[in-house]
């Protein structure tokens, strides 16, 4: 009994795959196209725009430190102190300095002696003239190891070196520090020129001349602007972040304050070709490389690798990698995959 059924089924099957001539159907092949749009892609040669940020500060900042080292036994201003030039601002402990002053002072005495009494005998001709020359040379070195002790004594103690403002506090009264470890940061008052310190990318840095021009923005004054100018380029990275630093110098400053956060649009003087294609052509974008369809034929879809210059609100621009293309597909990309066919619509 379930032979016949077999059978049975065998023969449907059969039946439904023939044609009413009772010969064998072919099942057609159907291959999908992906339906998408166009535009010509159109090389373009554009003004370099750079947007960056940084903060401000002056061209007279002085890390201010102890040439001696030792323990801080005062420091005398905070950070926003407005200070004069030759004000005393922070000292040492000067017990170990005083105590190798004496002691230079105590040896130079000594030398002093030594001296007299041989050219004393050099005179009655007791001492030779070896022994007086060794003598003087002997009164000479304390009499300089004296004066190194008092240069050391006088740097012992940190004076501002013109009127101005302590920016930073980089040490605390009690701690041992050593000798050239900066202790204050201070800046000029209104003598300095104000700067954007900025860090850029190794291209980005490439496009900058010194000399171009640039707008400057800070959110703590959101009704200025300030124009600004690139007055110098680093010659290597900065070691902290691996950017290159640019430094713009502001052209009319109002209101200002050390360590403000600002931002700058740099107009380069370098132009550059470039391909302007919309957002959403662009696929797997970072910083500087992404992805999109190119077609050449308008029946097949390919992958090519491109360089992002900038991204705009509305727009990207391309720097590099559509040199062989002619037609870029802008939308229907994120269906395609390379080589996929493609049906272009009006």
């Amino acid at each position: 009994m379930k032979n016949i059924f077999f059978f049975l089924a065998l023969a449907v099957v059969a039946q439904s795959c023939s044609d009413g001539n009772g010969k064998q159907a072919k099942t057609p092949r159907v291959t999908e196209h992906v339906p998408v749009r166009v535009q010509p892609l159109v090389k373009e040669i554009q003004t370099i725009t750079i947007q960056t940020s940084g903060q401000f500060t002056t061209d007279d900042e002085t890390y201010l430190a102890f040439k001696t080292g030792g323990v801080i036994e005062k420091i005398f201003v905070r950070e926003g102190d407005a200070v004069r030039s030759g004000q005393l601002l922070a000292r040492l402990n000067l017990t170990e300095i005083e105590a190798q002053v004496a002691q230079a002072r105590l040896a130079f005495d000594k030398a002093k002696r030594d001296f007299a009494r041989v050219e004393n005998l050099f005179r009655d001709s007791v001492a030779t003239l070896e022994q007086y020359q060794n003598a003087r040379t002997g009164m000479e070195v304390a009499s300089k190891q004296l004066d190194a002790a008092n240069f050391n004594r006088s740097y012992s103690e940190i004076r501002a070196v013109s009127n101005g403002f302590v920016l930073r506090k980089l040490a605390s009264e009690g701690q041992v520090i050593s000798p050239g470890a900066p202790v204050l940061l201070t800046n000029g008052a209104g003598r300095g020129q104000w700067l954007l310190k900025t860090g850029v990318s190794d291209r980005e840095w490439a496009a900058v001349q010194v000399g171009d021009m640039a707008l400057v923005t800070t959110d703590a004054l959101p009704d200025q602007s300030f124009r600004a100018r690139v007055t110098r380029k680093s010659e290597g990275t900065d070691a902290s972040s691996g950017a290159f630093v640019l430094e713009l110098t502001i052209e009319n400053p109002k209101s200002l304050a050390a360590g403000l956060f600002g931002k700058a649009t740099i107009s380069a003087s370098r132009s550059q070709a470039a391909w302007q294609i919309p957002y959403e052509a662009l696929l797997d974008g970072d910083a500087q490389s992404g992805y999109v369809f190119v077609t050449d034929d308008k029946q097949t879809a390919k992958k090519v690798p491109v360089v992002i210059g900038r991204i705009e609100k509305d727009k990207v621009i391309l720097v590099g990698g559509l040199e062989q293309a002619h037609t870029l597909i802008i939308s229907g990309s994120a269906y395609l995959k390379d080589g996929s066919l493609i049906s272009v619509l009006p």
